[in-house]
């Protein structure tokens, strides 16, 4: 099912490092100006014992992050008030080794908790739980400052926590509490000489001398639920006290990111969590989640192919803090992490899910789920889809995927373009876009999965600089040239608006230039999709040309041939059909053989040497399985100033059923293809007929075959060189009639005979359609002119 939460959003405070870096300064040694090479302050926490307290005891953590031991014999770490100057100390012993932690044991208060690891030392000083100042001091003279403190002799490190702070390096952490410390970043290696950049307010967790070092430590964090792979190591347990941070609120659920993650790209470092109401916590809100470990599927039983997401589910959740620093957005692109190029999976064969594999360097599917539920960012993102009805919009990052020359991306037969991303307005409303639109500065949003597709879910409204794209439009066709085009124009009834009918007629006469042949899909009966026997379509027809007529077009007649009812596929009740437009002013006529019935099958016959049609229109193979529930092809014999001419108007069968590009199975499977070889092969064998009494015919076939042009579907139609599919003849960056999430591809056709191709025919994909969130159809015209004098 689609989730529709929204989200209350705060303003992000995620501090930058950049800021504050700067070229170092030569200083006296042991301040804390200068980054340290080797001791920090790891964690500061001052709740110890009082109300709700996890820990019995407040206390100070060091870590080595050098690559050396190093003696704190005769050092101190020491306290001061958060305005204060007067500063309590605790003596240090020992050295501490590289990549390990050093456990200072302060005071403790009069209530309950656990008892902290075994400290490397102790004192008593009180520290408070909410803001103050912490220095580590290279001897054991007590300092005397309250402000300016991190430059004094001797301070090796020093950590202002909370708002109130009157010294820090940089600025101050947000404020603790009870039941939340201050992290210092990277497991204690992150140094930048900010504290609010290096440090998280989250959950406290006490690390001695014993503890594995550069981790983050102290119980299970997100990295662990959701590990380096495609589904949880966890998956059916439950975990307690999870720290992070909420990102972002929907209306049953929320996800957390940990504000210190590992070191390990292939883990993500965030979950949503569902609580199946209104979450109880805003953005901002450092946390403490348990729960039990879920894989959702989403879609339900119609979502077996869909992957799944990692979840908490019936889940305990303690708010530590609000107001805390949101996890910095991962930068996806040019100077972040960059998407795999071609290959969306490695995996050959089966489910993903058991395939024991996970490689997000290589693999798109993989590259995406190592950052679910993250915060992701995109710069400047090409827009390569327009605005859904959904509000979605693909997207790539800048510099990413072989371009059209129109903005959008290229599916080819061996690049699905894993780079590709969706954003969605689950949480916050997505702009208007159409293809070759930028998104301009920073695209943010957290990372969901559904419906096949990994989606970004903005946390706000992105900003489009419109790329001006305009809708093509074609040469008029010259003396002597014949002009067919086939339209898929998207269910059309008259239970459309005006509107429609007169912005298709208006392509016709100003985009097509009013061409002498239109074979049109997607036809509708008089009554569109009301399922009530009714199969005529004369009323469509007629107010289709009726408003060609009116823009300025020619006066077009039409043939065609209704179906049996609720037998064609296509929308329940809709009768879906072709039909062939044409006019007769420049030469073009009709040759009629009446008889054929919607299951009669048309055939060819040899009047001496030249081939004929026994019914014109006629419907070829009608009643063979290959066309169960699908379009049957619609034959008409033509003259074009005295010229026969063969067309074969089609529409294939769909896509429906086959498994998605981002989808549970590798390689996906589409069983919707044998239907269409069988098809294939059914119009091949007819146009075989055709070219076997003359090789020299006119012969047209056309439509929407739902298929690509480096399809299997194609290369039966054009096997042995009958046909010459006229996509295949376009630059890669012109192949498209049809945009599906995302990615720009071929789905309807023009073939013509040798005897067309050997002539200087113009061929044009008009684009005007696919490209633009608001469309006549779904798909892009196409336009053939043949030289036939």
């Amino acid at each position: 099912m689609r989730r529709t939460d929204r989200v209350r959003l705060r303003a992000l405070a995620v501090a930058s490092a950049a800021a504050v870096a700067g070229a170092l300064i030569a200083l006296p040694a042991g301040t804390a100006q200068a980054v340290s090479a080797d001791i920090v302050i790891s964690q500061v926490y001052g709740g110890g014992g009082n109300s709700g307290a996890p820990y019995t005891n407040d206390f100070i953590e060091l870590y080595n992050r050098g690559t050396a031991p190093v003696s704190v014999a005769g050092w101190t770490v020491q306290y001061a008030s958060a305005g204060g100057s007067s500063w309590s100390k605790t003596t240090l012993s020992g050295t501490i080794a590289p990549g390990k932690y050093y456990l200072v044991q302060e005071a403790a208060g009069t209530g309950s908790g656990a008892a902290l690891p075994t400290p490397d030392a102790t004192g008593t000083i009180a520290l408070s739980a909410t803001s103050g100042k912490v220095a580590l001091v290279t001897n054991g003279t007590a300092l005397t400052c309250s402000a300016g403190c991190a430059t004094q002799p001797g301070v090796k490190d020093f950590v202002g926590y909370g708002s109130s702070a009157s010294s820090a390096e940089g600025s101050p952490t947000g404020n603790l509490s009870n039941t939340s410390g201050a992290l210092r970043a990277g497991g204690g290696a992150t140094d930048t000489d900010n504290n609010a950049a290096d440090f998280a307010v989250t959950a406290p967790t006490p690390r001695n001398s014993s503890s594995t070092g550069g981790g983050t430590g102290g119980g299970t964090r997100i990295h662990d639920v959701q590990g380096a792979a495609r589904t949880s190591p966890l998956a059916g347990g439950s975990v307690s006290a999870v720290p992070g941070v909420v990102t972002a609120v929907g209306a049953s659920g929320f996800w957390f990111q940990d504000p210190l993650p590992d070191a390990d790209p292939a883990t993500s470092e965030a979950l949503y969590v569902y609580t199946a109401g209104a979450p109880g916590v805003a953005v901002g809100d450092s946390v403490t989640v348990g729960g039990t470990v879920s894989e959702f599927r989403p879609g339900g039983t119609g979502g077996t192919t869909n992957l799944t997401i990692t979840e908490l589910t019936g889940p305990s959740v303690t708010v530590l803090a609000h107001n805390a620093a949101l996890p910095a957005a991962t930068l996806v692109g040019a100077g972040g992490r960059v998407p795999p190029a071609a290959v969306i999976s490695s995996v050959t064969s089966g489910n993903v899910e058991t395939a024991g594999t996970f490689q997000p360097a290589t693999d798109g599917l993989d590259f995406w789920e190592s950052l679910e539920g993250m915060r992701v960012q995109l710069n400047n993102a090409a827009v390569v889809g327009p605005t859904s009805k959904f509000g979605e919009i693909p997207v790539v990052p800048q510099g990413s995927a072989t371009r059209t020359n129109r903005g959008g991306i290229l599916l080819q037969a061996a690049d699905g373009n894993p780079e590709r991303i969706i954003l969605d307005d689950v949480l916050a409303p997505t702009p208007t876009a159409n293809v070759g639109d930028t998104l301009s500065g920073a695209t943010v949003g957290v990372l969901d999965y559904s419906f096949g597709n990994f989606k970004l879910l903005v946390t706000a409204t992105p900003t489009v600089a419109a790329g001006g794209l305009a809708p093509e439009t074609t040469a008029a066709a010259a003396a002597g040239e014949l002009a067919t085009a086939t339209f898929n124009v998207e269910n059309l009834s008259p239970n459309d608006p005006q509107s429609k009918f007169d912005g298709l007629a208006a392509a016709v006469v100003n985009n097509l230039r009013s061409p002498d042949l239109i074979a049109l899909e997607e036809i509708q009966d008089n009554t569109g999709a009301t399922d009530n026997g009714v199969v005529a379509a004369d009323q469509t027809i007629t107010q289709l040309t009726a408003a060609i007529t009116a823009a300025g077009g020619p006066s077009y007649s039409y043939r065609q041939i209704n179906p049996v009812d609720d037998q064609d596929g296509g929308q329940p009740g809709g009768n879906i059909r072709q039909v062939f437009l044409f006019r007769t002013d420049r030469g073009l006529t009709f040759t009629d053989r009446p008889g054929a019935g919607s299951t009669t099958a048309d055939l060819v016959v040899n009047n001496a040497g030249t081939p004929a049609l026994a019914y014109s229109p006629g419907r070829i193979a009608p009643t063979d399985s290959a066309f169960n529930a699908s379009r049957k092809p619609l034959a008409g014999e033509f003259r074009w100033n005295g010229r026969p001419v063969f067309v074969i108007a089609n529409h294939f069968n769909s896509k429906g059923g086959d498994q998605p590009l981002f989808g549970r199975y590798q390689q996906p499977s589409r069983p919707s293809e044998t239907q269409r070889h069988a098809q294939a092969t059914l119009v091949k064998n007819f146009t075989d007929q055709l070219l076997a009494v003359d090789p020299n015919a006119s012969v047209i076939v056309l439509g929407d075959l739902n298929d690509f042009e480096f399809s299997q579907t194609a290369d039966l139609l054009t096997a042995g060189g009958s046909l010459v599919d006229l996509p295949r003849t376009l630059p890669l960056a012109e192949r498209y009639t049809y945009v599906y999430e995302g990615n720009s591809q071929v789905l309807d056709h023009i073939l013509i005979s040798p005897a067309l191709a050997a002539k200087a025919y113009s061929y044009d994909i008009v684009h005007l359609n696919s490209e633009f969130a608001t469309q006549l159809s779904d798909h892009d015209p196409q336009i053939v002119r043949i030289p036939l004098p």
